[in-house]
């Protein structure tokens, strides 16, 4: 193994954050006053406790055959990043429950059921290979959402900090999975599968909550909430049609995290929303 295992830039270092948050706008629809959209930011939050633990889990089963100090390091800080990020999102998630009436052992026993058989069926590496597409997909609505100040026009601000908060730090550590994947012998193969599945589990999974909560809302059969959905998503602002283009380079061969280096981004989220950092 070489000792350069991580592809990261030379200069870039991060480290866990732990900031606190106003979440008593979860009693409503905080994003832009939609029921959908507000589902829909809401379903992606009960996926990440149960998810960020299996990130964490797979990346550390490798740490042992890592002998590069930086991506050792890199390693210890994604996984106090996620483990932050899992308790934030797990204190979301039960306050939303709480305050909204939805059922949270309802809502994750589907994904900790495919999360066992997994790790039954599944080896380490293509765990692994999971875990480098998940982190993909974060990252580059990551960075829409960074890049673009209309994904929260018209939606809670504080509720949004958490989202921008758990942005930054998702485009920090995108790489870290990557890096540990190629050097542990991870196939560019192995990784286009994963991020096929993993694209199509995460969305089914994020739909399935969505109907559930609409369904608690009254607001299912709602045309129009499904309507302002389908807009958001891919007309205006088009959040899916933004990033098609970044989800795509993912299978070039010569493909990493940091070609796209957007970390001027991470320190204008610095400057604005949290100068106490």
């Amino acid at each position: 193994m070489g000792i350069n295992q991580s592809k990261s830039p030379g200069d870039h270092k991060f480290s866990a954050r732990k900031p606190t948050f106003d979440l008593s706008a979860l009693s409503g629809e905080w994003h832009r006053g939609s029921a959908f959209l507000t589902a829909w930011e809401n379903a992606f939050s009960m996926l990440f406790p149960l998810g960020e633990q299996s990130f964490i889990n797979s990346v550390t089963f490798f740490k042992d055959q890592i002998d590069d100090p930086k991506l050792l390091k890199e390693i210890s800080d994604f996984q106090e990043q996620e483990a932050v990020h899992r308790m934030q999102h797990l204190k979301y998630n039960r306050l939303l429950c709480k305050l909204r009436g939805y059922d949270l052992e309802e809502i994750e026993a589907p994904l900790q059921k495919r999360i066992a058989w997994y790790r039954e069926n599944i080896s380490a590496r293509r765990r692994l290979a999971g875990t480098v597409a998940a982190e993909h997909l974060t990252a580059i609505l990551a960075d829409d959402l960074l890049r673009h100040k209309d994904h929260f026009k018209g939606s809670d601000e504080n509720i949004a900090k958490i989202w921008k908060w758990h942005a930054v730090e998702e485009t920090e550590h995108k790489a870290v999975a990557f890096d540990v994947h190629v050097a542990v012998g991870g196939t560019i193969q192995e990784r286009r599968q994963a991020l096929l599945f993993t694209t199509f589990y995460i969305h089914k999974d994020i739909l399935k909550i969505v109907c559930m909560m609409l369904k608690q809302n009254g607001k299912l059969w709602n045309l129009r909430e499904w309507f302002n959905g389908f807009v958001f998503l891919f007309i205006k602002p088009g959040v899916f049609r933004r990033i098609f283009i970044s989800w795509l380079a993912f299978f070039r061969k010569d493909f990493h995290p940091w070609k796209k280096d957007n970390r001027n981004l991470i320190g204008e989220w610095e400057t604005e929303s949290f100068p106490n950092y």
